[in-house]
């Protein structure tokens, strides 16, 4: 796709992301939950539509990987695999296709670079929540801070997570390719 169109479906929805926003935030109160859950999702595609034209990052002193995250047993024990198999499986797919190799999706290095905006999105979604679950928590609001809580784990804390650990095998898959290519050549 042309550049330019990607820059015209980008403004299109931030202003339809904006006019929608504009119009609940009038009807069920700029302090909602639900409003803040939607500013959460808007975030989340606003980033999604930008993509081609700007990736996020995650900030500079978590985006390495620890040990624990490559080697994968907290992986398992926090069934970060099974919610793998379950984006997997399922139409959630979808959602960010790019981060799965495959057919059309072959290389290994592009694929790691959608996995870590796909990460960094969720990461800058969840800081938005964040705040918002402070100014409940503030408000004294403990079911909403509850609720909320449970929706920034499945939202994006176990998105982040696998989304690490994919990261971690890709970068094996792409040491292992390199190593392959330096022995062919070294021949």
């Amino acid at each position: 796709m042309h550049k330019w169109l990607h820059v015209l479906a980008l403004l299109t929805v931030i202003l339809v992301f904006s006019a929608s926003f504009i119009l609940l935030q009038r009807v069920i109160g700029i302090t909602s939950p639900w409003l803040a859950i939607l500013l959460m999702f808007y975030l989340l595609g606003l980033a999604r539509v930008a993509e081609p034209l700007l990736m996020l990052s995650m900030p500079g002193a978590l985006r390495k990987l620890h040990p624990w995250e490559r080697e994968g047993n907290m992986h398992r024990w926090l069934a970060v695999r099974a919610f793998g198999q379950l984006l997997r499986r399922t139409p959630l797919r979808y959602l960010n296709s790019g981060v799965y190799l495959s057919k059309s999706h072959s290389d290994p290095l592009k694929v790691r670079l959608q996995a870590e905006s796909g990460e960094a999105a969720h990461f800058w979604a969840a800081v938005l929540l964040t705040f918002y679950i402070g100014y409940m928590w503030f408000k004294g609001e403990w079911s909403v801070v509850g609720y909320l809580l449970l929706v920034q784990i499945v939202v994006n804390l176990y998105p982040i997570l696998h989304l690490r650990f994919v990261r971690g095998r890709l970068d094996r898959l792409i040491t292992r390719m390199r190593l392959n290519q330096y022995r062919e050549n070294s021949r």
